[in-house]
């Protein structure tokens, strides 16, 4: 809605005549930080129920209510894509999420590689910036953001009916496409900087759900080479046709 600016996650129900309370950190944002008053509207999503623009019923310095007028976007879900990368430096990590729900992926998992430069990560502060982009780019549905866990552990316990994208650096240069059916179940895998070990290479050839492609002539970044696969799986086969 053009009246509305701001747009917020929240975990309640949402439908006509609903109200909707919230606790002291969207208080304050609401509040203190956008100053916000009774009657300013809120456009409000909960991954379950679509988008509802909100009215403030009660403005204070550490709770509000809002109350639901209409629904103003149905749940859009994005396809059956998971997004699996090793993670980098908190920013570049932080962006890779970012630009995922972005695109629009169902899953984002983090595995720990045996070149994985980062060796923890905060797996809260992920899914927060999982919500923030939601909010910012006018999706409906917030990916899950998975525990770390080893890419062994993942690929012992692949689908077999799911396929993995694996971005492989040795195809750099070579001529490779993308093809399949829509509606699939997909995976993108994107490696850490200075690529899997042998082993990990080995592994992943000699998995049939395996599909290798070559993301071009240069070798990228892990962040780059992550938006870049995203957006070739979603122009072929995602739902952005």
């Amino acid at each position: 809605m053009a009246d509305a600016k701001v747009r917020l996650f929240v975990v309640q129900a949402l439908a006509p005549g609903q109200p909707v309370a919230v606790g002291e950190a969207q208080a304050n944002y609401l509040f203190n930080v956008m100053r916000l008053a009774v009657g300013d509207s809120v456009l409000l999503f909960n991954g379950r129920d679509g988008e509802f623009l909100t009215r403030v019923a009660e403005a204070g310095k550490r709770r509000g209510v809002l109350l639901c007028e209409a629904q103003t976007a149905i749940l859009r879900l994005p396809p059956d894509l998971w997004l699996v990368f090793a993670p980098l430096k908190k920013d570049r990590t932080h962006f890779i999420v970012e630009k995922a729900v972005e695109l629009g992926v169902a899953r984002v998992m983090p595995v720990h590689t045996r070149r994985t430069n980062a060796e923890r990560i905060r797996h809260d502060k992920l899914q927060a910036h999982a919500m923030e982009a939601a909010e910012q780019c006018g999706a409906t549905f917030v990916p899950d953001v998975a525990e770390l866990t080893g890419l062994d552990t993942l690929l012992a316990a692949w689908p077999a009916d799911r396929h993995l994208l694996w971005c492989d650096e040795a195809l750099a240069g070579q001529a490779t496409a993308l093809t399949g059916k829509r509606g699939e179940p997909w995976a993108i895998l994107i490696g850490p900087e200075g690529g899997f070990s042998d082993d990990e290479q080995t592994r992943l050839r000699g998995m049939s759900q395996v599909v290798p492609l070559s993301l071009g002539p240069r070798i990228l970044r892990a962040d780059t080479a992550a938006v870049a696969a995203l957006t070739l799986w979603q122009a072929a086969l995602g739902d952005w046709a």
